[in-house]
């Protein structure tokens, strides 16, 4: 019996560490809908820098895209540690689109990059920062009473291909899309 309660005791411990090491993550996931739609309110995608990468300011890298998968805009912005800054879903990461059409549902993607010479340069490139995360919050516009939720977003594995993927798509929404495709930061407030 004793033993059985030590297999189990290690067992929940291996557990516990398992889903620490997945919460901590550069990258979040989330989504919007119901978005540039009349009589609806706006969502909004609130972002904090937690701190964990030793005090140090980071980038949220944000890249948006469109229900058929593809990439609409992205930016930088930088992030203090717990700063919060604010994004409207409407005016901020939906307005600017590269193709002109104006999202009303689509995929939020954040990740946490280091800045230069503190700031965010366009990221076309990604460089990750060892315990890096931004925290991540957004508001949902339930469609039949166009109610708000809040939620937090997830937490995601961000492997090297996708990396190299939205760094790829956001160059190449920069280097042809003549000012089209590229997102807002919002507010800031923040230490």
């Amino acid at each position: 019996m004793t033993r059985k309660l030590g297999v189990a005791g290690l067992m929940l411990a291996l557990l516990g560490l398992v889903g620490m090491a997945h919460a901590q993550s550069p990258y979040r996931v989330e989504y919007f809908n119901n978005a540039n739609t009349s009589g609806a309110p706006d969502a909004t995608l609130r972002l904090d820098n937690d701190g964990a990468a030793a005090g140090a300011n980071l980038c949220a890298d944000v890249f948006i895209f469109d229900s058929n998968e593809e990439m609409s805009e992205c930016c930088s912005c930088l992030e203090t540690p717990d700063g919060l800054r604010t994004l409207s879903v409407d005016s901020d990461l939906t307005a600017n689109p590269v193709n002109g059409v104006i999202l009303t549902t689509g995929m939020i993607k954040v990740i946490a990059a280091a800045p230069t010479s503190d700031k965010c340069p366009p990221p076309s490139t990604i460089l990750l920062v060892p315990d890096g995360e931004i925290q991540a919050w957004a508001t949902h516009i339930q469609s039949t009473t166009n109610a708000l939720t809040e939620t937090a977003s997830q937490a995601s594995s961000l492997g090297t291909s996708e990396q190299k993927r939205l760094a790829q798509q956001c160059g190449a929404i920069r280097a042809v899309g003549s000012g089209k495709g590229i997102c807002t930061c919002g507010t800031n407030t923040g230490s």
